[in-house]
């Protein structure tokens, strides 16, 4: 065996390897704890000679496990890999003899942290060479180098933390941020998706406002009542029930029971779940109702029309629908105001058999607005005996037909107006003819005859073609036109007073005086009296009446229009034109509107009436002087004149009676119309009353004048006025000499 050379030889590896200094040589093969490689804890390594050994990995392993163990145990021990020798003369070169070093200088000591730092750790690679026994070497293959395995490269665990974290916070901010918005910009989306499958629905209903009287009794209003309905559809045995409920409801069972068949909504398959078997039940009628428990009945709030006076002022007041609403009369005109605005309470219910509010859920009311209430001109006691009266002096006149109107003078306020025939407006399905429900004041157009002749000599005072003293012969008849005009109280030719021309309502005298004033001025005072138009005295339907113009007027017209015919006219109508001369000669509009009063009880009063002058002051009184003379000049037989029976005890009357004609589509009908318009007292006049009566039959003229002395007499005692200072009216020559 050769001499080891000292210079540094170098391992199969290339590295260099150094001898230790003082340390005996070892038989190859030989290995133990002192074979490990020196174990730095710090890492170090040990160089020899200034120059850095790196290995490379054997490319054969040891297969012994507890190598590691040992190269720890064998820390302070030289390096930890061993020398190398040289391959015997003869002997293939292969990894040459491992040697070790005790810890020289020369030695190389790697520590196994450095090893890691510096390359791949492979603790098989640090195990002793095998024993190999006594013999000569068998020259072996050199095994090729394999290059060292890089193990995966391992994920940074701070890193895979931090991006997790991120992950996480994104997520948990963009749930938050969506619940933030679901909660406040989304919300009433969300909620009111499902919010109308659990809403319910009911009407509160308005109040009606009542109609009242001058007084503030009430003529008509409203009283809580209930509603009977059935659901078809519930309903186990219709007939069964229809015998049940209809005692109670004076509904006949047939009638209940055929309501209460099954049947579908007009144009669909769904079956009617809703039909109403009363309307305006009382109260406690319907808890009888409720009582029974049948099934498929039920009840709800309603609201009845009631009329204390049944028929008191019906034709004025009319009727409603069962829903409230107006049809007729004052409850038609005024609908807008009398009626309520009807509320309504929204809320949310559970569903299925808990359909009950939910607590803290969606509800909203709007509260009912109640309808405002009228406050009428009508005198409720007036009304009553006005009507009372006319009734019973048309009482033994079949198929008669009346009307009354009393009006304060001052202020054109209409007291009373009364209508025959009448109804019951609590029920006013129960009538003969459905013009029995008409108010015959303001729709009973007549001609209205000899109380026209007021106002032909009003204008006449006006316009000075006469004076109270104007006398002159009346013929007993007058030809206009070729029709002959005559007298009922002859002349024979006499010279007659104006006031003897209206106390024996002459024709003739009339005709005379209208041909001095001209067809042109006296249709301008028919319009100033109010004709050819309506009052607008607050009913609905007023006839307007109607006027012959001038360019129409026939021969006949000069005789027939002053004296009352080729006129129509409505009785409201004839009484505001007398309650003009009795106001002075001022026209004041009538009306029946005093004020409205609200919910709240703020009064507004009705529009002013409207006023103009027809007349003079002097000529009004004059011409209630001479119209005194119709209720006083009594001559004995033959001279008496045609308004006696009109006379009031203890007051002076003016006044005029009538007879007109009564046409219907442009036909005249059998019989007269019987009037008598006056006033008292004649010297400072405070009511005004005109009354008609027609009758096929032709007694209305035997009517109208006691009607007015029992409906005077009652209005000036009511009212308390004074009785006339004198009960004598003024004296009057009919023909003078």
């Amino acid at each position: 065996m050769p001499p080891r050379s000292e210079e540094p030889r170098r391992d199969a590896t290339g590295s260099r390897r150094g001898s230790s200094r003082g340390a005996e040589p070892r038989e190859p093969g030989v290995g133990g704890i002192s074979d490990a490689r020196a174990y730095t804890p710090r890492g170090r390594t040990i160089r020899e000679g200034g120059a850095e050994q790196r290995r490379i990995p054997r490319s054969s392993r040891s297969g012994d496990p507890f190598r590691p163990a040992l190269q720890v145990l064998d820390g302070g021990r030289a390096g930890r890999a061993g020398r190398r020798e040289p391959a015997p003369a003869g002997e293939p070169a292969r990894a040459g003899r491992r040697t070790t070093t005790s810890g020289g200088r020369a030695g190389v000591v790697r520590t196994v942290a450095d090893r890691s730092a510096r390359e791949p750790f492979d603790e098989e690679d640090e195990g002793p060479p095998p024993r190999r026994r006594p013999g000569p070497r068998r020259p072996t293959a050199r095994r090729p180098v394999r290059k060292p395995r890089r193990p995966p490269k391992l994920g940074d665990a701070g890193r895979r933390l931090r991006l997790g974290t991120v992950l996480a916070l994104t997520l948990f901010a963009s749930i938050g941020v969506r619940l933030v918005y679901l909660q406040t910009v989304d919300t009433p989306a969300y909620a009111d998706g499902g919010l109308p499958n659990r809403l319910a629905v009911v009407e509160l209903p308005a109040p009606r406002g009542a109609i009242l009287d001058r007084a503030g009794e009430p003529l008509a209003h409203s009283v809580e009542a209930r509603y009977v309905f059935a659901d078809p559809t519930r309903v186990k045995d219709r007939f069964a029930t229809a015998r049940l409920l209809s005692p109670l409801l004076g509904v006949p069972a047939s009638e209940l029971a055929d309501k209460m068949r099954k049947r579908t909504l007009p144009g669909t398959d769904t079956p009617s779940q809703f039909v109403y078997l009363a309307r305006g039940v009382e109260i406690g009628r319907a808890k009888q109702i409720m009582a029974l428990d049948l099934a498929g009945i039920n009840v709800h709030r309603d609201e009845r029309r009631e009329v204390p006076g049944d028929d008191l002022a019906a034709n004025l007041i009319g009727f409603v629908s069962q829903d409230m609403n107006g049809l007729e009369g004052l409850e038609a005109k005024y609908d807008d105001v009398l009626r309520g605005q009807a509320g309504k309470r929204t809320y949310e219910v559970g569903l299925g058999d808990l359909a009950a509010p939910i607590p803290g859920g969606y509800s909203r009311t709007t509260q009912p607005k109640p309808g405002s209430s009228l406050r009428l001109t009508i005198n409720r006691d007036l009304q009553f005996m006005t009507q009372r009266i006319l009734s019973k002096h048309l009482a033994d006149a079949k198929g008669s037909v009346g009307a009354a109107v009393i009006i304060d003078v001052p202020t054109g306020e209409v007291l009373a107006q009364a209508s025959q025939p009448t109804y019951n407006a609590a029920d006013p399905g129960k009538v003969d003819s459905p013009s029995d429900r008409d108010d015959t004041a303001t729709t009973f157009v007549v001609d209205p005859g000899s109380i026209h002749k007021a106002i032909t000599y009003g204008a006449a005072l006006q316009e000075g073609v006469i004076t109270p003293n104007t006398t002159f012969p009346v013929a007993n008849t007058i030809v206009r036109g070729g029709v002959p005009f005559s007298d009922t109280h002859p002349a024979n030719g006499r010279t007659m007073s104006i006031p003897g021309m209206l106390a024996f309502s002459s024709n003739v005298g009339t005709i005379e005086i209208a041909e001095k004033l001209g067809k042109e001025r006296l249709i301008d005072y028919q319009k100033r009296f109010g004709l050819g138009q309506a009052t607008g005295e607050g009913l609905p339907g007023e006839a307007p009446g109607r006027l012959l113009p001038a360019d129409q007027w026939s021969g006949s017209a000069y005789g027939s229009v002053p004296i009352g015919h080729s006129v129509d006219a409505t009785p409201l109508q004839m009484a505001a034109a007398y309650a003009a001369i009795a106001n002075n000669g001022t026209y004041v509009q009538p009306h029946l509107i005093k004020e409205t009063i609200g919910p709240d009880g703020t009064r507004t009063p009705a529009a002013a009436p409207v006023t103009r002058s027809v007349l003079s002051p002097d000529n009004a009184a004059d011409l209630r002087r001479m119209l005194e003379a119709v209720t006083t000049v009594d001559n004995g037989p033959g001279e008496r004149a045609t308004g006696l029976a009109a006379a009031v005890p203890g007051y002076r009357v003016a006044g005029k009676t009538g007879t007109g004609l009564r046409y219907d589509n442009g036909k005249r009908q059998p019989g007269d119309v019987g009037s008598f318009i006056g006033m008292a007292p004649a010297e400072n006049p405070r009511y005004v009353v005109a009354v008609f009566a027609w009758s096929p039959g032709g007694e209305g003229s035997s009517v109208a004048a006691p009607a007015f002395r029992e409906m005077m007499g009652y209005t000036l005692r009511q009212n308390r006025v004074p009785p006339s200072l004198t009960d004598k009216s003024p004296k009057f020559e009919v023909f003078p000499r």
